[in-house]
C-alpha cells in the first residue's frame, strides 16, 4: 500500500472532486493522505474536509510565501495542534524565491512554527526553496531534531539532505522525481536511505509523469514510488513497505 504525505485536497481543484478522488485512491492502494495546512483562514474549511474521512489527517501552520495573511500566536498553535486530527506543525520554512528582502517577518514565523512543534511534541512539514543555508542552520538553531520531521518536496542538493537527515529529518519526494531532467532530485533519490523517505503529491501541484501539466491528486503518488525504486534499483513494494512504515512512525497520531 501507499500513503501520499503531502496533499492539498482543500484547494477548489480537488475539493469539489472529493469522492471521485477517495475511490481513485482506492483504487490504487493509497491508504492514506495528509492534507497540509498553508494559511489560517483556510484552515477551518480544511479540517471539515478531513474529519469525516478515516483516512485524511491534516496539520496546521502558514505556508512561508503567503506575506498578508494573518499568523497565529503560539498559543493559538498549540490548541488547534490539540485536535486529534492534526499530526503536524506546517507547511512552514523559508522561501527565497518570489518575494525579496526584508524577510525577516518569514523567519520569525519560521522559528515560532518551530517552537510550537517542539512544545507539543509534533513533527515539522518544512518547506525550502532558493534558502536551504538558511533553512537547515535555523532548524539547528531553534533544536528541530527534538521532534524532526520532513523537508516536503525536496529539490536541494545531496548535501543539503544530509545536513537535514542529521537533523532528525525525513526528506519526502514528489512528482518532480519522475521529471526527465530533475538530475538533483534523482541522485537524492537514488542515496536518501530507505528508512528516511517519504512520497508524496503535492497535489494539484507537480502531476508526475505521466500525467506532466494535468491536475494531481493522491491518487498519483504510485507513479512516484515507481520512479524511486527505479533509481534505486529495488521493487516498487519495497519503496512502498518503507515510505508507508516511516509515514506512520513520523505521524505518530495515526493510528494504523
Amino acid at each position: 500500500m501507499y500513503v501520499d504525505s503531502h496533499c492539498h485536497l482543500n484547494f477548489p481543484e480537488l475539493a469539489a472532486d472529493l469522492p471521485a478522488i477517495l475511490d481513485r485512491m482506492a483504487a490504487n492502494q493509497v491508504t492514506h493522505a495528509l492534507v497540509v495546512s498553508v494559511n489560517m483562514p483556510e484552515w477551518p474549511g480544511l479540517m471539515s474536509l478531513v474529519e469525516p474521512q478515516a483516512n485524511l489527517w491534516a496539520s496546521v501552520g502558514v505556508h512561508p510565501d503567503y506575506e498578508d495573511t494573518p499568523d497565529p500566536e503560539p498559543a493559538e498553535l498549540l490548541r488547534l495542534a490539540a485536535h486529534p486530527k492534526v499530526v503536524a506543525i506546517g507547511e512552514t520554512g523559508l522561501d527565497y524565491y518570489r518575494l525579496s528582502e526584508p524577510l525577516d517577518w518569514q523567519r520569525e514565523r519560521f522559528r515560532r512554527h518551530i517552537r510550537a512543534a517542539r512544545d507539543v511534541g509534533l513533527p515539522l512539514i518544512v518547506h525550502t526553496r532558493s534558502s536551504a543555508e538558511d533553512t537547515v542552520r535555523m532548524l539547528r538553531e531553534e533544536g528541530a531534531a527534538e521532534v524532526g520531521g520532513v523537508m516536503h518536496c525536496f529539490t536541494e542538493t545531496w548535501e543539503v539532505a544530509q545536513a537535514a537527515l542529521d537533523q532528525n529529518f525525513h526528506i519526502s519526494l514528489s512528482g518532480i522525481v519522475t521529471f526527465k531532467n530533475a538530475h538533483i532530485v534523482h541522485e537524492v533519490a537514488a542515496k536518501v536511505p530507505l528508512d528516511r523517505l517519504l512520497i508524496e503529491t503535492d497535489s494539484p501541484y507537480l502531476a508526475p509523469v505521466p500525467y506532466r501539466g494535468k491536475i494531481n491528486d493522491p491518487s498519483k503518488v504510485i507513479h512516484v514510488a515507481e520512479k524511486i525504486a527505479d533509481l534505486k534499483g529495488i521493487s516498487v513494494a519495497e519503496v512502498a513497505k518503507a515510505s508507508t512504515e516511516n509515514f506512520f512512525n513520523l505521524f505518530n497520531k495515526i493510528k494504523r
